[in-house]
């Protein structure tokens, strides 16, 4: 139990069902190849680890900084890229990947580092509206500038030997699953998701993470007891842009593919703020929650009424309500009614839930 702590920076989730939701988040992410052998299931798990990493890179600024910004998969892109130029422009194999991964993450330490300096010092709905404009600024550079990034087209690129899904370890399956490339890179992000995420846990349990929450709470308090504001943000920025860099390489990697609609669009960005409310703002663990609940709903809810529309076939209005083509008002309508009824975010609710059971206990 003490190792546990001590992964977990003492930030423990505090409610038995918040726990319970976690260890099954984590271990059917674990077991994904096993238990769900299709490769749209492993598609989803993969881009559930990605967007977990996403979210709560967003939640440092957003649920610990107080900071909103429009700029945040813009960072996500430039990792994304990285990797795919390095890899198509290079000798495909592990160079490749660390040179992509070290100079996407120097360029997002250079540009979150400008915009923290520059902006940070103007009022919250001013450096959102000077993030959007820098976050579209790019997304435009990345478009029309085809001859380096494949302008709308994106790039295709190799990725070493051992992630291709040609590549095969054993010739047989293995409990079920297909020990190949793509099992290798699948076991690549969930591992490399885990420390990720642990890491961020270890930032914002430490004294640093304090700091953030006290400005968060109270600005003025923080600077008159003798904190600078400005350099914490800044390097709360700093932090969540070169996490969102890793999570694009992570994308990137397992797409063997990236263009701008992939990693840089506008409804990214959204999903990402939606996800991180719906999870909890100011806890990680509601970014996995949160990137589970989102990614499980988006690609699946449209299979679900597709069998609820067989079940009311010829009932006139209801047929027409859950025809599989509206798959998308009801996924906003859920996401309305998560909102509403957990403003504090999924986390937040339960762990309310566990300290007034325990108040009421005492």
């Amino acid at each position: 139990m003490s190792v546990l702590r001590s992964l977990l920076s003492h930030d423990m989730p505090r409610s038995r069902w918040l726990a319970a939701l976690l260890l099954v988040a984590v271990f059917g992410l674990a077991l994904t190849p096993f238990l769900f052998p299709g490769i749209k299931a492993l598609n989803v798990a993969a881009k559930i680890l990605v967007f977990i990493v996403l979210v709560a890179s967003y939640d440092l600024l957003l649920g610990y900084t107080g900071i909103v910004s429009f700029a945040h998969t813009m960072f996500f892109g430039i990792g994304a890229y990285g990797i795919a130029i390095a890899s198509s422009r290079m000798e495909p194999g592990w160079t490749a990947v660390a040179v992509g991964l070290g100079a996407s993450l120097l360029l997002s330490l250079g540009l979150s580092l400008l915009i923290g300096l520059f902006s940070l010092r103007v009022k919250a709905i001013f450096f959102a509206m000077i993030t959007l404009a820098v976050a579209s600024a790019f997304l435009g550079l990345a478009s029309q500038l085809s001859d380096l990034t494949g302008g709308e087209d994106g790039l295709n690129f190799q990725v070493p030997e051992l992630l291709r899904p040609s590549t095969e370890f054993l010739e047989e399956p293995w409990l079920g699953a297909s020990i190949d490339g793509r099992f290798a890179s699948y076991y690549l992000l969930f591992f490399s998701a885990l420390g990720l995420l642990l890491l961020m846990l270890r930032i914002v349990n430490s004294p640093f993470g304090r700091v953030l929450q006290a400005i968060r709470e109270n600005d003025f308090r923080a600077e008159a007891i003798g904190y600078r504001s400005v350099v914490y943000r800044t390097l709360s920025n700093v932090l969540a842009a070169l996490f969102a860099c890793c999570a694009g390489a992570m994308l990137a990697l397992w797409l063997r593919y990236n263009g701008p609609d992939t990693s840089l669009s506008m409804e990214l960005m959204l999903d990402v703020l939606l996800i991180t409310v719906i999870g909890g703002m100011g806890t990680l663990y509601g970014a996995v929650l949160g990137s589970v609940l989102f990614m499980l709903a988006q690609n699946y809810l449209q299979e679900l009424m597709k069998l609820g529309a067989g079940l009311v076939e010829g009932v006139p209005v209801l047929a027409q309500l859950i025809a599989p083509e509206r798959w998308l008002l009801w996924l906003g309508l859920l996401f309305v009614l998560a909102v509403y009824h957990f403003p504090s975010g999924i986390v937040g609710r339960l762990r309310a839930a566990a300290l007034q059971h325990r108040s009421g206990g005492h």
